[in-house]
């Protein structure tokens, strides 16, 4: 019975862990991700390159801004799901660009969607020069 127990704390634990908006250690921040990604594109990211491929459809159906807004500074909505998205630019989400991981996952993943491709570093690079320039 103990087992069981031990069991089903730990996988209460696990599971509670996994959950959206768990508490979670931040590994990097979005100005760190800029720098990261303008060293890999050789050279720094561009703002206004970023906001203009932000809400370019670049031949397909969607562009960035088809789920995140425009500007992304508030809730945004999945094109297809209608899922609800936190706002993406940093200064309205604390969160945003804090967990390498989700960068590098949604950043494959979205691009692919966007442009059928993965994007550049110099594309990643920009596009964050945009998203880090939004204040309130």
């Amino acid at each position: 019975m103990t087992t069981l127990r031990n069991f089903l704390i730990t996988a209460a634990l696990l599971a509670n862990a996994c959950l959206p908006g768990a508490a979670q250690a931040a590994d990097t921040t979005a100005p760190a991700q800029l720098q990261h990604w303008s060293s890999q594109a050789g050279s720094p990211g561009n703002g206004a390159r970023g906001q203009a491929f932000f809400n370019a459809k670049h031949g397909g159906e969607w562009s960035c801004a088809s789920c995140h807004g425009t500007p992304p500074v508030q809730d945004g909505k999945h094109a297809s799901t209608g899922k609800k998205i936190a706002p993406l630019a940093p200064a309205f989400n604390p969160r945003s660009f804090t967990d390498s991981a989700k960068v590098e996952k949604w950043f494959r993943r979205n691009c692919k969607d966007v442009l059928s491709r993965e994007c550049s570093a110099a594309e990643k690079a920009d596009v964050l020069a945009y998203l880090v320039s939004l204040k309130p």
